[in-house]
């Protein structure tokens, strides 16, 4: 005799499921959902004439590309951290203690992961026009030069006086009394010359290399 069939399982356990997970392309709980959401349905829409509904759903997207801008945005400054921490270290005067094995050992460990870094794309595009673009090169060559300079000391220095031209304080004033309070004025101009988006980033920026930078001088 054939036994009954158990009926101690949960529906869980007994029933097929054949939906695709949302991390691959399948229904998501998350606020970004695979199918396009717009909501039209609201009473404040539809007691509107069709022009005014159609403003507000596109003013609904719009604030959902900037809401996106700006998490992308957040990802690539991440990027650009890691970099410059890629960056500092294959300048680290520490390396140089080393015997040849063991640098060789490092800077293949710091190739592989620039390589894997360097597999991320992002890309969020600023408006610039050329004299922009150039002011942004040329301020990126004043970061580089301390991020390659081995004298902590002297970079932290530069670094700071970078800093200060980010500030809308006036510090002509502290030349001859602190040299750590004025700013860096060739640096200054090529920085007014960017975009203002790029003028927070680069503050960032240099906000971070010089944590770093302080750091190292105190070990020393």
């Amino acid at each position: 005799m054939s036994s009954a069939p158990e009926t101690g399982q949960t529906d869980l356990e007994t029933m097929e499921v054949d939906t695709v997970s949302a991390e691959f392309g399948g229904p998501s709980t998350q606020e970004w959902t695979v199918v396009p959401k717009i909501d039209e349905t609201s009473i404040e829409l539809l007691s509107k004439p069709p022009i005014e509904r159609f403003i507000g759903i596109l003013d609904q997207l719009d604030s959902k590309v900037e809401k996106l801008r700006k998490e992308a945005l957040m990802l690539q400054e991440k990027k650009d951290f890691l970099a410059m921490s890629m960056d500092l270290l294959r300048n680290n005067e520490y390396l140089t203690g080393l015997n040849e094995g063991e640098y060789e050992e490092i800077n293949c460990y710091v190739q592989r992961i620039s390589g894997r870094l360097a597999t991320v794309e992002l890309s969020v595009c600023t408006v610039r026009d050329r004299a922009q673009e150039d002011s942004l090169h040329m301020v990126n060559s004043f970061i580089d030069e301390i991020i390659s300079n081995s004298d902590a000391i002297l970079s932290r220095l530069r670094c700071q006086q970078f800093l200060n031209a980010c500030s809308t304080t006036d510090t002509t004033t502290y030349t001859e009394l602190d040299p750590s309070m004025c700013s860096d004025k060739k640096f200054e101009n090529a920085l007014l010359g960017c975009t203002l988006d790029d003028q927070k980033t680069i503050k960032k920026r240099l906000q971070a290399l010089l944590d770093y930078l302080i750091k190292q001088t105190v070990v020393h």
